[in-house]
């Protein structure tokens, strides 16, 4: 059966940590990691994958991290075009790569997506670091406070997006660096940045 973007993220989350720990996450490492106020929210998504058929719990009441996972299909991995670099300092033209990056589908619950490699520091206080790469869904508008990837005369930068009554604020995350300041028709949104990927060498 068909999962939910939400329930696929809590499949893909459950695999991710068996793979790395040998069994299933406690109810509280859960709720951390999605934010859940009580347990009901984590019982709710367990009876949902079983009932799918996805996982099957133990019957015993205490054997809470032995579920196991029947059907991980949903919790595969996709590949999302590089089209190059973008800065987080001042703009810089973005280019084509041509190359495939290995994105979680957490990060790619609908729409349609790239990635980009994030250049420079100005992104450092949201966590976004110089060489990351950022997991975009392509989109034309945003909402105060996302975080975007915007083009201003065809050269390309991430910053937190803001519009007021008589121009469009490009922020950066990074104490002392000034915004950037354009009339909302000398910019263009290319999509919302909903994942950060680092690769550790």
């Amino acid at each position: 059966m068909k999962l939910t973007d939400k329930q696929k993220a809590f499949l893909d989350y459950l695999v991710r940590y068996r793979s790395e720990w040998g069994q299933a996450p406690s109810f509280d490492e859960i709720c951390w990691h999605f934010g859940f106020r009580s347990y009901n929210a984590v019982t709710t998504y367990l009876d949902i994958l079983e009932r799918k058929g996805y996982i099957r719990r133990p019957r015993e009441k205490n054997r809470k991290r032995a579920v196991e996972v029947l059907q991980p299909l949903e919790a595969r991995r996709f590949e999302f075009p590089l089209l190059g670099k973008v800065a987080a300092g001042k703009p810089i033209e973005a280019v084509e790569d041509r190359r495939a990056i290995e994105v979680p589908p957490s990060m790619a619950a609908s729409g349609d997506h790239f990635v980009l490699q994030v250049t420079g520091d100005s992104m450092i206080e949201d966590g976004i670091l110089d060489g990351d790469f950022v997991v975009v869904r392509k989109q034309a508008v945003a909402e105060n406070g996302d975080t975007v990837v915007a083009l201003i005369d065809n050269e390309a930068t991430v910053k937190r997006y803001y519009r007021w009554p008589d121009h469009v604020e490009l922020r950066p995350a990074h104490t002392g660096m000034a915004p950037i300041r354009v009339a909302e028709g000398d910019l263009r949104i290319d999509g919302k940045v909903v994942g950060v990927i680092r690769y550790y060498r």
